[in-house]
């Protein structure tokens, strides 16, 4: 009888512990608005450059992961607050988000901003400027003589553009090039800004093994060629590894 008894009790604790293995899912917080980074495709799948990268990565470092989609204004507050484990979404690695938040080492380095008019003559120096909220663009702007409108999407940054409602707008330059090349009536204009300290993953503060199981992973995918590879493909950035 009491060999029994062990003998459930040993599978009981086995089995729970099988059971919480198999939940142990890190969950990929991301906006899927921000083509060719992120976006949402036809199937309603989270798709593009950090797709195919945060699933390599959960590869590399042997991780179960799955992706959730989460708003740009509150994606760092839902991170902090546990709705999901990382933030793979184009984030800039900055002093003042590093305040609130971990980063892993960048897997995208820094890139020029560009300014998106609807006229060769738009005042991007004093006019106004539309940038999406909570960006480096948007903080870049409000220490500049611009006056700066933003937006929750950036979507609505190239609407303000299109309907007069901005002069211009400053976005990362691998956004706004397909833009542009479909839009015979948007051009570049002004200056092309360096913001940032490239792009990294965000991790909360207490997760420090999983930031650096990610940080190795990005360094592994650095060191064989395959990051610029896929950098290469999406053409997020011009500098490489």
């Amino acid at each position: 009888m009491k060999k029994l008894i062990i003998g459930a009790v040993i599978w009981g604790l086995t089995a729970g512990l099988s059971l919480a293995d198999s939940h142990s899912v890190i969950r990929m917080g991301t906006e899927g608005a921000y083509p060719p980074w992120n976006f949402v495709d036809d199937n309603g799948e989270i798709a593009g450059f950090e797709r195919e990268l945060g699933d390599e990565l959960c590869k590399r470092a042997e991780l179960k992961c799955e992706w959730v989609k989460n708003d740009w204004d509150s994606i760092i507050p839902n991170l902090v607050s546990g709705n999901y484990d990382t933030i793979i979404a184009g984030m800039s690695i900055t002093d003042a988000r590093k305040e609130k938040i971990d980063f892993t080492t960048n897997y995208v380095m820094s890139d020029p901003s560009y300014y998106l008019a609807a006229s060769e003559d738009a005042d991007w120096k004093t006019g106004v400027i539309a940038a999406q909220s909570n960006t480096i663009q948007a903080a870049y702007i409000a220490e500049t003589g611009a006056t700066l409108v933003e937006f929750a999407t950036p979507e609505e940054t190239i609407s303000a553009v299109r309907n007069g409602e901005a002069d211009a707008v400053l976005a990362d330059s691998s956004y706004l090039k397909p833009i542009a090349d479909e839009d015979p009536g948007l051009m570049f204009v002004g200056d092309k800004p360096i913001i940032g300290g490239g792009v990294g993953m965000g991790i909360r503060k207490s997760d420090t093994d999983l930031r650096n199981k990610f940080t190795a992973a990005i360094d592994s995918m650095k060191g064989d060629g395959t990051l610029n590879t896929l950098i290469k493909k999406y053409e997020i950035s011009e500098q490489m590894f």
